[in-house]
Parts: C-alpha cells; sequence; structure tokens
C-alpha cells in the first residue's frame, strides 16, 4: 500500500487522539496507580491511533504518552519513577538517558509496532475482527515487555534495591507484573481496539480522513 500524503485532516486527527492521550494520562482511567507501578490503559489510543493513521501516528501519540509518564512520574514519584523520569535518577546522567528510553522510547515503539503490524495483517487480508485484537493484544504487550525489559536490563540493581530483595529476584519480580497486569492490560486492549477501532474506521471513512486498511 503507497503511504498516503499526511494532509490537514491526518494532521487534526493526531492532534484530537494526543488530547485524548493526555486526558486520559491525567485521569485515573489511564493512569491507575498499583503499590509500586502504575498500570496504565493510556496506549490503548496509541494503538488506535495507529491502526487509523499509519505507524508515524503512532509514533507521535507513542511520544505524547511518554512525555505524559515522564511528568507523571516527576510530579507524583513511585518507588519505580527513578526509571521513568531522569529528574528521579539515583545515577546521574546515564540513569537519565535510561529513564528517557523507558518512559518515552519504548512507548513511542508501541505505536511503530501496531501501526506497521497493521499494515501487514491488511496486506494478508485478515478480517478486521481478527486483526483487531491482535494488534490491540500485541500493542500493549510491546508497552509492558519493553518496559519491564528495559527495567530488568538497565535497573536491576536500583529494582532491587527499591523492592528490598536481592537482584536474582528481580527476573521473578518482573514476570510477575507482566503476567499480573500485562496481559490483563493486553486482553483489555484487544477488546477496546476491536470495539473502537472498528467503529472508528467506518467514521474516519465517510470523513474521508486517510486511514490505512485493505
Amino acid at each position: 500500500m503507497k503511504e498516503k500524503k499526511h494532509d490537514t485532516r491526518w494532521m487534526v486527527s493526531v492532534a484530537l487522539m494526543a488530547a485524548i492521550v493526555i486526558v486520559l494520562a491525567n485521569t485515573p482511567l489511564g493512569m491507575i496507580q498499583l503499590p509500586i507501578i502504575k498500570a496504565t490503559t493510556v496506549h490503548i489510543p496509541v494503538i488506535i491511533g495507529a491502526v487509523l493513521l499509519g505507524p508515524s501516528a503512532g509514533a507521535i501519540l507513542g511520544f505524547v504518552f511518554g512525555m505524559c509518564s515522564m511528568i507523571s512520574n516527576t510530579m507524583a514519584p513511585t518507588l519505580l519513577s527513578f526509571a521513568f523520569s531522569p529528574f528521579m535518577s539515583t545515577t546521574g546522567i546515564p540513569g537519565a538517558l535510561k529513564a528517557i528510553w523507558i518512559s518515552v522510547g519504548c512507548r513511542i515503539l508501541i505505536g511503530v509496532a501496531a501501526g506497521w503490524l497493521w499494515i501487514l495483517l491488511s496486506k494478508l487480508k485478515v478480517n478486521q475482527v481478527i486483526a483487531l485484537p491482535i494488534v490491540g493484544f500485541v500493542g500493549s504487550m510491546v508497552n509492558t515487555i519493553t518496559v519491564m525489559g528495559s527495567i530488568y536490563l538497565l535497573f536491576a540493581q536500583q529494582y532491587a534495591e527499591a523492592k528490598d530483595v536481592a537482584v536474582t529476584a528481580v527476573w521473578g519480580l518482573v514476570m510477575g507484573t507482566v503476567t499480573a497486569s500485562g496481559i490483563p492490560e493486553a486482553i483489555a486492549a484487544a477488546v477496546l481496539v476491536l470495539a473502537l477501532g472498528k467503529v472508528l474506521i467506518q467514521v474516519f471513512k465517510k470523513m474521508n480522513i486517510n486511514i490505512v486498511s485493505a
């Protein structure tokens, strides 16, 4: 599929989706506070935006999500905020750069991965009822796996100290988070991306907004 030129309606649509991300990120529905980490549903509009408007829009929305996460972890820090905010770094500039990657870089990957997966499934002529939940599930897992994987690889020692456990126990704790939070988030994303995406695809087509589709 040839990439269509981004017109004014595309840019307005991205801006509207970004506004939704910002609103969700600043409400209890967007970032649910847990004892150690903030479970999120903010990735859902990122995934839907990537489906409707392409990987580049998904990257922009992921960036907005990441910035919201960084600000949230700076203004209302938790035990793991050192991994999401460069201003909460306990290891100086190296730690700050790692935090930027986790809070922003990993979130950009959500939109990029979801957008290109949707294009692939569209090219393979996969039915939307099947493709949408697949993209929702995978996009959400990209968020969980890249974030928690990066925390394990980059901040294992600090994570162990925050949890008051041995470094050798960090892998089990990370996998526990993936299982307890990541999988339920991914299932919810699959359902919501299907429900919302199906409707919005038709709305965008009627409004003649450039969308990525088969």
